[in-house]
């Protein structure tokens, strides 16, 4: 069986209460597999055509800062502005002349020379619920009073157009699910949610999967590779008799995440991937613990052959004490953020592996009476390394507040265009609704120009 470290108890649909360590063994009675790990709790339906459509050698990491970061405080500093408008905090130079950053951004001032910071990101949603499931899947849909993802997410279209770049990987990973974020499959089913990891909070908006770490992946004791094969050889007679009594959707759905399952088992290679032990102990130092070290290990998965693994930093939505909520959490971000980019490029692998950090929408102009910044989706600075970009370079400008962009407004269309364009998919490609009907992956949008 496989044993699984869950952060909290959470009940079954059927008001079954889940322990901390839960031992997962289905296909059927027959004992072991990975199949409810990568399941959801409920069965969703199945999306039919589906299938390969693109070959990358790319992945992509997503460094997710639900709550909205403010972009006076990270890389569109004001320093010549009143005292309410440029904030707490003065301005750094970087790797990259004309750009000044936080000083509370000392490791990812040293890689600005290896990115892109597009100051003129906008849109025009506020609502936290609303604009996070914009951006992550490309399309309105949810929204604060109704938080239930419509559309997939592009980490789930990823999985189901294109899947790990190497068999026996989990396809996608997502640390730390912090609530305003909307990463699971939605109608293209169970199978294209990510597996989730580390601390969670709010809801299960990422789809309701079970969560562990390398100890999740491992055969228990006495489970042999064969007598894996023989069990698995058996449940197949049975489901063959039971699919001729039953046959429609979910069965297809269910195994193909039982095959992912399996070669996720026989292979070791996600379980290689989540111990960082095997790391020498140098790097380890230098990534740290908490995100630095979640950090190490989205660097392992996408060495691996992981695709889209998404990696949750705190809590940005910082409305009061603004510099108390910066001071604890930026520095840890700043070193996860910057020394992922440093190790990447240093092993050859940035080009390969397309970074964004970046939230729903950035903060207001003027701090408020809390000393605080509240939501201000009309501009946002967003960070781009690798994926076979051009970097080294600033894109788009605001005005004196940083308030509207006042050159190149991007927008969140764009923005998933950047994201698909790295791993060789385009906004017209299709994947089928759930309703039968072909459907692009965006509305509109188009990589900026100066990224090509």
């Amino acid at each position: 069986m496989l044993r699984i470290n869950h952060g909290q108890t959470r009940p079954f649909c059927d008001g079954v209460s889940r322990r901390r360590f839960l031992e997962i063994g289905s296909l059927g009675a027959f004992g072991l597999s990975l199949s409810s790990l990568l399941r959801s709790e409920t069965v969703a339906a199945d999306a039919s055509g589906r299938g390969i459509q693109h070959a990358s050698k790319r992945s992509v990491i997503l460094i997710w800062q639900h709550g909205g970061p403010s972009q006076l405080d990270t890389f569109d500093m004001k320093p010549l502005a009143p005292s309410e408008i440029r904030g707490p905090y003065r301005s750094i130079a970087s790797s990259l002349p004309g750009l000044d950053v936080s000083e509370l951004c000392p490791e990812q001032a040293k890689v600005m020379d290896k990115c892109t910071v597009i100051r003129s990101f906008t849109h025009g949603n506020g609502d936290h619920w609303a604009a996070a499931h914009w951006m992550l899947t490309g399309r309105t849909g949810a929204n604060g009073s109704d938080r239930v993802p419509r559309q997939p997410s592009m980490s789930a279209v990823a999985s189901h157009l294109i899947g790990p770049k190497s068999t026996g990987v989990l396809t996608s990973v997502n640390m730390n699910d912090g609530g305003f974020g909307f990463h699971g499959g939605a109608w293209l089913g169970v199978a294209h949610n990510p597996f989730r990891y580390g601390e969670f909070s709010y809801g299960d908006e990422a789809g309701r999967l079970l969560g562990g770490d390398h100890r999740s992946f491992a055969l228990v004791d006495g489970m042999t590779v064969d007598s894996l094969n023989n069990r698995v050889g058996l449940q197949k007679q049975l489901d063959t008799l039971r699919k001729r009594n039953d046959q429609n959707s979910v069965f297809r759905q269910l195994d193909a995440v039982d095959q992912q399952a399996l070669d996720i088992l026989l292979s070791g290679r996600t379980r290689e991937a989540f111990d960082v032990s095997k790391e020498d102990a140098k790097t380890r130092t230098r990534y740290g613990d908490g995100w630095g070290e979640q950090a190490l290990i989205a660097r392992r998965l996408v060495e691996a052959g992981s695709r889209f693994v998404t990696l949750n930093t705190g809590y940005w939505d910082d409305h009061g004490n603004l510099k108390g909520g910066l001071d604890n959490k930026m520095p840890r971000h700043d070193r996860a953020v910057g020394v992922l980019i440093q190790d990447l490029a240093e092993r050859g692998m940035l080009d390969d592996t397309l970074v964004v950090s970046a939230g729903e929408f950035g903060r207001t102009p003027v701090m408020n009476k809390d000393a605080g910044r509240d939501h201000w989706p009309q501009a946002q600075s967003v960070l781009i390394a690798g994926g076979g970009y051009r970097h080294g370079q600033i894109i788009g400008s605001t005005d004196a507040k940083a308030a509207f962009p006042a050159s190149r407004p991007i927008g969140v269309e764009d923005f998933c265009a950047i994201v698909y364009h790295a791993i060789g998919l385009v906004p017209n490609d299709t994947v089928v609704d759930h309703s039968g009907r072909p459907m692009h992956l965006l509305p509109q949008g188009e990589v900026p120009r100066e990224l090509l």
